[in-house]
Order: C-alpha cells, then sequence, then structure tokens
C-alpha cells in the first residue's frame, strides 16, 4: 500500500551556500515535492535537508538518481528518512517469531491482525526492501510471553494469509559478523569511484550471497529502480546471480546502492561481473552513430554490450573488483571503441548549480525532456 511505503528522503553533506528554494528545484525536476526543511547546525556543521514527496515511486526515482551526485561541488548523500517516531522499543529480551512466504499484499497491521489471537504482540513488521519501499516477503512478530510466541507457531505455520500458504519459525537473532577490511571499504564506495573500476561496456552486475530463495523475479524487483534491466541470470544453487542493466552508469548505481545491504536476509555483495573479449569485440563491430533522432533505428539491431561468455556468467575474483579502469588504456582505444561513450546515452542535465548524470534512469529523464 503507498501509505506504507516512505517518500521522505535525508539529503546531506550539503554544501553552506545550497538553500532550500535550490534543493526543491533540482528534485522537482524527478516528481512533485511536498515539503523541503534545511536544518543548519548552529556548530559550524554542514547542513542537511528532509526532502517529502506526494508519492513513494518519485522518492524512489530521486534517491537512486541524486545520491552521490554533485550540488555546489560537494557530493550529496541520499537516503531514506528516519524519524523518531520509526524508533523501535527494546523487544530483545521478547520472544520472536519469523514470518516466511508472506504475500506482497500483506502489510504489519495484516500481520499483526493474524497473530493477535495467540497473544499480546509487543512488536510485528513486514520487512521492506530500502530501495523500493516493497515487501521482501517475510516478517517478524515478537510476543511478550513464550507460550504464546510457541502456540503461534504451532498453529500459524502452513495457514493462508493473503493468496500463500505462510512458514513460522523461531527468529535467529545472530550477532553482526566482523567485517572485513574490504566489506568497510566496499560499502562505502562512491559513485565515481565504482563507475571508473570497470570499463564503459560492462554493464553487468554480480550479486552474490543469497543462499536461499534467488528467483529473477526477486532480482529485477531489487535492481529495476537503478534503470532499465536486459538481462537476468540467477544460479539458485550458487547463491549469486548475474543482472545487466543497459548503460554502465545504471550497473554502477546498482553496484554502490545494493552492495552490503539485506535481501531476503542475506547480507549481499555487489561488483562489477567479469569482463570479456565479447563486450570489447561488440564496442568495435558497432556502425558509426546518426545524429541522435535515428538512434533507435540501429541501437536496437546491434550487437548487445556486455554479453556473458557460451558457458554461463563468470563471477570475477575478488581481485577484480577495486581495479580502477585503466584510463590510459581507455585514451588509445580506437574510433570504435570509442562508442562506449554512446552506448551509455549519457546525458547531463544542469538546474542551477547543478550537473548530474541522470542516463541510468528512464522516469528522471522523461522528467527532464531529455528523451
Amino acid at each position: 500500500m503507498e501509505d506504507d511505503q516512505p517518500r521522505t528522503l535525508y539529503v546531506g553533506n550539503l554544501s553552506r551556500d545550497v538553500t532550500e528554494p535550490l534543493i526543491l528545484q533540482v528534485f522537482t525536476q524527478i516528481g512533485p515535492c511536498k515539503s523541503c526543511k534545511m536544518i543548519v547546525d548552529t556548530a559550524g556543521n554542514d547542513p542537511y535537508c528532509f526532502v517529502e514527496f506526494y508519492d513513494h515511486r518519485h522518492a524512489a526515482a530521486s534517491l537512486a538518481a541524486m545520491n552521490g551526485r554533485k550540488i555546489m561541488g560537494k557530493e550529496v548523500k541520499v537516503n531514506w528518512a528516519t524519524t523518531p517516531t520509526s524508533q523501535k522499543k527494546d523487544t530483545s529480551n521478547h520472544f520472536h517469531v519469523f514470518v516466511g512466504d508472506l504475500s506482497p499484499e500483506i502489510t504489519t497491521e495484516d500481520v499483526k491482525a493474524a497473530f493477535g489471537p495467540f497473544g499480546r504482540i509487543s512488536d510485528a513488521r513486514v520487512v521492506k526492501d530500502m530501495a523500493t519501499g516493497k515487501s521482501k516477503g517475510y516478517g517478524f512478530v515478537s510476543f511478550f510471553n513464550k507460550w504464546d510466541a510457541e502456540n503461534a507457531i504451532q498453529h500459524m505455520g502452513g495457514q493462508w494469509l493473503g493468496g500463500r500458504q505462510i512458514r513460522t519459525n523461531w527468529a535467529t537473532r545472530k550477532p553482526p559478523a566482523p567485517k572485513t577490511t574490504h566489506e568497510n571499504n566496499s560499502k562505502h564506495l562512491s559513485f565515481d569511484e565504482v563507475v571508473n573500476q570497470s570499463s564503459p561496456s560492462n554493464c553487468t552486475v554480480y550479486c552474490g550471497g543469497v543462499s536461499t530463495g534467488l528467483t529473477e523475479q526477486l532480482m529485477r524487483q531489487t535492481f529495476s529502480p537503478f534503470g532499465q534491466i536486459m538481462e537476468v541470470r540467477v544460479f539458485p544453487d550458487k547463491g549469486y546471480s548475474f543482472v545487466r542493466f543497459n548503460s554502465h552508469e545504471s550497473a554502477a548505481h546498482a553496484i554502490v546502492s545494493v552492495n552490503g545491504s539485506s535481501i531476503e536476509g542475506h547480507i549481499v555483495k555487489c561488483y562489477w561481473g567479469k569482463e570479456t573479449p565479447d563486450m570489447m569485440n561488440s564496442m568495435q563491430q558497432m556502425p558509426v552513430p546518426q545524429p541522435y533522432g535515428q538512434w533507435g533505428q540501429w541501437y536496437g539491431n546491434g550487437p548487445q554490450i556486455g554479453q556473458y561468455v557460451p558457458n554461463g556468467w563468470q563471477v570475477p575474483t575478488y581481485g577484480v573488483y577495486g581495479q580502477a579502469w585503466n584510463q590510459q588504456v581507455a585514451d588509445n582505444l580506437t574510433c570504435g571503441e570509442q562508442l562506449s561513450k554512446y552506448s551509455a546515452l549519457k546525458c547531463q542535465a544542469d538546474v542551477g548549480s547543478v550537473c548530474f548524470d541522470c542516463s541510468g534512469n528512464s522516469l528522471f529523464r522523461q522528467r527532464l525532456h531529455l528523451s
């Protein structure tokens, strides 16, 4: 339901010269904004603000398009806003039930209503994807009494809730695993850093760590906010998948946003899919483009960028991730190879003092009349 989905964004790391009207001017290019509140720290820290949209769809598009973009020379940080009312009370000593296989339309209130007859509930929630605001298909119910929780697990397992039979079990609360240096670094990578880690012809994202529940639909739901998806390949028995976008920039946005996040209760790792000779060969074989208005006449029939190798998509070794794209090599590319600049359909839009890349978001481009 739309009312259950977040519509307010936090926008931080702003220049002190940024004003509320400028923020509104930028974000209303994506969708109508209901309000914008700038918070100025009297202690001298950088200001930040909250932008509220009328609907979740425009808020999600703004998050994908604006996070990591530069406004007045500073790379802004955009995320879903959290409010004091969303902070949960301490239920660590209560008894927690895992509820799985939930239908997409099931809300937190539906779960409360279904489990309420078994005893006093201290907390309940349906887990949602931070990028899309949609249900991940599972949730948790906390009871004050252990007997009530046991009774709910015994009687609710296999019952129909919405259009599916749900699964119930004790929720396991594991302490967070110590993060390696690589994980800490990768989770905080900037867009500019990630986009240069692979050549412009690479549009493929590797996503690993989903040991259960991995489906093509789940991957499309997770990655669709970041751009047009050309193809998805899933390997459920191995717990990883490949998602190929229509542009290098869209893939980079997806890596920055999804890496280190939770999918179906699993912390995932995202990085560039391994490049193959087919990628660069396809770039060299592409015809010289006609003027922009004729692009669509040959683009749909040309070789696909980011093809996978015949024996399946290859998982890159960890050493591949983090190696920057060799700019010296890029400068020496032939004319045909430089067509990668066209393949990304890289569009620039200037709003006031703002310059940002909107190629990875079709809604954003449509709002700016760039496509």
